[in-house]
């Protein structure tokens, strides 16, 4: 595997010295020896369209060739910046980006579904924004890549790509302990299961969060009827809305700060369902791709919210504060916001869904309606 320290040292080496993007587990200690490294010069964005910005800003300032990190499910993110901003035809704005490709066939490596198609069509994706790209794994030569790539940047102020494969860096974590006395979230999501009526419609966020859902609603054989996005990092709570639409019953949406941090403006329409609770456990991070720093550590979300417009806003901390907040959001006829702070970490064992994501779809669909 890649020492992630020697390859950092080569990108400097080719005067690369600023990177920014959103975290991939495929690279998570790669973008932790981005925070050592480059400290004040690495920014974990809020989307990945918003890091190629970013990029172009720092470039025009600098003249320097910015680093834009991101898993290859960022890329639709990434789309409009990249093709109407830094393209050849626009701009001409040499960006050199990174991205970490999952759901990768060629190697027939298991992956989640929401993987499948964008990592078969990741290549194609590149080909057709017309960006040069090479692929690294664990034997490359990133010396040699590096810098050919860095030449055809400058050269052409164009954007080009390093495309990840699974295990090319060294498995080393950098993450600090938490020591924190706060609940861990799948602790509080277990007081919220059991408060809230059990034919409950709960549509949960991608990763960790909704693997723990999943868990509990099996193992306490709830009838909560849950809608898990899997994948669409940010869209829960548009997705939540939509389905309010049609109801009259409280619609929850279990969200996470990261993903409400990915698509914040979504909160301008949530807003005018006054039958939704939405709910977003903040541990500061990008837990499920490593651990990395969330982009919005500085906002105060409940705050936040009740300017944009939901009816009640709540910040919780602890056991009591959580269930009574529940418990009036439940009663009231309006909607409701609800912060809770947790600590960061999970059980390493927590099982995935087995069902195909069709059959998944059709039981809650059958639920509900």
């Amino acid at each position: 595997m890649i020492k992630i320290q020697k390859f950092i040292n080569e990108l400097k080496k080719n005067n690369l010295n600023f990177s920014t993007g959103v975290p991939d587990s495929l690279f998570k200690n790669l973008c932790y020896g981005f925070e050592r490294n480059f400290k004040k010069k690495n920014i974990i964005a809020a989307n990945e369209g918003s890091a190629v910005a970013i990029g172009i800003g720092y470039h025009l300032s600098s003249k320097k060739i910015p680093i834009v990190y991101m898993q290859n499910s960022g890329l639709g993110n990434a789309i409009n910046p990249l093709i109407s901003l830094a393209d050849k035809k626009v701009y001409k704005i040499p960006i050199f980006l990174i991205i970490g490709w999952r759901g990768e066939i060629k190697k027939k490596l298991k992956d989640e579904p929401q993987h499948l198609t964008q990592g078969m069509i990741t290549e194609n994706l590149l080909k057709n924004l017309n960006i040069r790209y090479n692929i690294i794994n664990e034997k490359s030569n990133f010396k040699k890549i590096i810098k050919k790539l860095c030449l055809k940047a400058k050269k052409n102020n164009e954007v080009v790509a390093l495309l990840v494969r699974k295990n090319t860096f060294e498995n080393k974590y950098y993450q600090k302990q938490n020591n924190s006395k706060l609940m861990l979230r799948e602790q509080v999501l277990n007081l919220i299961v059991k408060k809230i009526p059990n034919d409950s419609i709960v549509i949960s966020t991608t990763g960790i969060l909704s693997r723990e859902l999943n868990e509990l609603i099996k193992e306490n054989n709830l009838k909560i009827r849950n809608f898990m996005c899997v994948g669409g990092m940010g869209h829960a709570i548009s997705v939540a809305q939509g389905i309010a639409i049609n109801k009259k019953n409280k619609i929850f949406c279990f969200d996470g700060d990261g993903s409400i941090t990915m698509h914040l403006g979504s909160l301008t329409t949530s807003v005018l369902q006054k039958n939704l609770i939405h709910i977003v456990f903040n541990n500061f991070s990008h837990e499920s791709v490593g651990g990395h720093d969330n982009a919005a550590k500085h906002v105060k979300f409940f705050k936040l919210s009740k300017e944009i417009g939901y009816n009640k806003t709540y910040l919780c901390t602890n056991k009591k504060s959580i269930l009574q907040c529940i418990g009036n959001s439940l009663k009231s006829k309006k909607n409701s916001f609800i912060e809770i702070i947790i600590k960061k970490g999970h059980r390493k064992n927590i099982s995935r869904p087995k069902e195909k994501m069709l059959a998944l779809k059709k039981n809650f669909l059958e639920s509900i309606n």
